[in-house]
């Protein structure tokens, strides 16, 4: 029995001493395929360079003063940061390919800079969103702008929605700048700070130039942003991006039907044209209720789209 005894504590020691040797040659085991796998991926994973910045840079046919080592920095911060913000700048060159051709012709009826469609990029992303300060669209137009240049906004109805109207305010704006300043660029810094900041920055600086200004954070950065966004989209492939016609957002066709009455249920409306109430809102987000009230009986035009672009609405 005594000698059993022994056997069983040789074999138990036995056992914990195999357990453990086990247990270091797994854990270095597994170590060492870490190590592999992390080696691996630096070694040929995701590369990251420079970018070759363009020579001879122009905003809006105003060159761009790259010889001065300040505004090469500059430019180069957003080249970086608008290349290396992959999804960003696809879902921008996507939703480029809707909504430039409803903005470009209205710049050139308006004897504004082609390069202006991207200060709508710079200031919104191609979207009708509202800023903290209640800028509001893809041309952060502010409730008083809006309403001195007149677009009727109000509870009802907000037409710094409505892209076409917009983007007209936008252009009357920037002319009356370029007017006042004598620039393109100083026009921009302008529309996106404002004039009495403008003013102020080149009484107090004694320049007249808006490569010249030290300006806040935000204006300081707006036209260098918007010569990155222009080139990148310009030129997709250059900066590393794939992406085919097939990947690009379209603009559904549509019919206008004008009414100058009010409307007391849009999702009734909306089901008059074979559609439904969000499809009608997404092709009209300046009509911010669910009806119209139009006591003054003023004409609209409401967007409707084509059939077959939509389930039919039931």
């Amino acid at each position: 029995m005594k000698l059993l005894k022994n056997v069983l504590m040789i074999l138990g020691v036995f056992f914990v001493i195999s357990t453990l040797i086990f247990a270091v040659q797994s854990t270095t085991e597994t170590e060492e395929s870490i190590t592999d796998v992390e080696t691996k991926n630096v070694a040929d994973g995701y590369r990251i360079s420079a970018i070759d910045i363009p020579e001879n840079l122009v905003f809006a046919g105003e060159a761009v003063p790259q010889d001065d080592p300040e505004i090469k920095e500059r430019i180069d911060r957003e080249f970086l940061v608008n290349t290396y913000w992959q999804s960003n700048a696809l879902l921008l060159m996507k939703r480029a390919n809707k909504y430039f051709p409803v903005i470009e012709p209205i710049l050139a009826k308006n004897g504004i800079p082609d390069d202006f469609k991207y200060l709508a990029v710079a200031e919104s992303g191609l979207q009708n969103v509202v800023s903290h300060a209640k800028a509001t669209g893809f041309w952060q137009i502010m409730k008083a702008t809006g309403k001195e240049y007149g677009l009727e906004i109000n509870t009802n109805v907000d037409e710094r929605y409505h892209l076409e109207k917009s983007t007209d305010v936008a252009c009357r704006y920037l002319n009356k700048y370029k007017k006042k300043y004598g620039t393109w660029t100083l026009a921009a810094a302008a529309y996106n700070t404002g004039t009495g900041s403008v003013d102020k920055y080149l009484s107090t600086q004694k320049v007249n130039d808006y490569y010249d200004l030290l300006l806040g954070q935000e204006t300081g950065r707006y036209v260098f942003r918007i010569l990155a966004i222009k080139e990148i989209l310009g030129d997709p492939e250059k900066y590393g991006f794939d992406i085919e016609e097939d990947d690009l957002y379209e603009a559904v066709p549509t019919f206008t039907v004008e009414v100058d009455q009010p409307i007391a249920d849009f999702a009734d409306f909306a089901k008059e044209y074979g559609i439904n109430y969000k499809v009608l809102k997404r092709h009209n987000p300046w009509l911010r209720e669910p009806h119209l009230n139009n006591q003054s009986r003023k004409k609209y035009a409401i967007e409707i789209p084509n059939k077959g672009y939509y389930k039919d609405s039931e």
